[in-house]
């Protein structure tokens, strides 16, 4: 399963309806070496094994020319969860050494929910509620394009870009991987300390599960994207208490979650 439908509500110019959107699935994968938890990663599902034979050489672990066994520990809806791999130890790189930490995440409660109804979660969500017009979203977007220094001359660049309140950039930074450019943006505000600041989070690209986890550590209620997002982004987004709009262009959004963020129509607002 690399695909699930998801109900948004579209809107454009002045009209808005609910829509649904085929969305690539994210889910997680750990995989443990020997028995033992190694990593986990958050992947698209299919061709698992191939994934881990992959990564397992990039990191160093095992080089060897050899087949390896693999054995599903765990599924979900028949979509692999935990899959453990043997490897013998004279036969472990370097790399097994430096051990990844472990992804560590909230219990999503409500993943695979696809409905866009508000849903009663209260735990662990980010407090903070804006209001906001879809006027005020496309400037900030006008904004980060102008600013988009680095792909303007290469076109090879990511960018992500944090807004305050009243709609005010605070910091853009680029980079050719887009949790990257996040991670300078945050940097950057934590630098001059007005994090506490920071409301919008705009990306140039697709939301994926690692972005909306980003914007939550960093108490950042909204993200904006001016493409897709993910199963997971949108499962998490909505446990999170985050407002996540992707496919933001030629005066279209689709809003995925929280869309009482959005301010009520008035005067050709939308």
């Amino acid at each position: 399963m690399q695909t699930n439908d998801y109900q948004g509500l579209k809107i454009i110019d002045d009209s808005q309806f609910i829509t649904q959107d085929e969305l690539v699935v994210e889910a997680p994968l750990q995989i443990n070496i020997n028995g033992e938890p190694y990593t986990v990663v958050m992947r698209t599902p299919g061709n698992d094994f191939d994934l881990i034979r992959g990564l397992l050489y990039a990191e160093d672990i095992y080089k060897k020319e050899q087949n390896l066994h693999y054995s599903i520990l765990e599924e979900d809806k028949s979509v692999p969860k935990i899959i453990n791999v043997d490897i013998s130890k004279q036969d472990l790189g370097k790399g097994y050494l430096n051990k990844r930490t472990l992804l560590s995440v909230s219990s999503c409660g409500i993943c695979g929910k696809q409905q866009l109804e508000d849903l009663n979660i209260e735990d662990d969500q980010l407090e903070e509620k804006l209001l906001f017009s879809s006027e005020n979203l496309f400037k900030m977007f006008e904004a980060l394009k102008e600013e988009q220094k680095t792909f303007h001359k290469t076109g090879g660049s990511h960018a992500a870009a944090i807004f305050n309140e009243d709609h005010q950039l605070l910091t853009i930074k680029e980079d050719i991987g887009r949790h990257n450019a996040v991670d300078k943006c945050v940097g950057s505000l934590l630098v001059h300390n007005n994090l506490q600041q920071g409301k919008y989070l705009l990306v140039s690209g697709r939301v994926s599960y690692e972005i909306v986890s980003k914007a939550f550590i960093a108490k950042v209620p909204v993200i904006i994207a001016v493409s897709a997002c993910s199963s997971m982004a949108v499962d998490f987004a909505k446990e999170l208490g985050i407002c996540l709009i992707g496919f933001t262009r030629d005066n279209k959004m689709t809003v995925y979650s929280r869309p009482t963020f959005l301010k009520p129509k008035m005067h050709n607002e939308y």
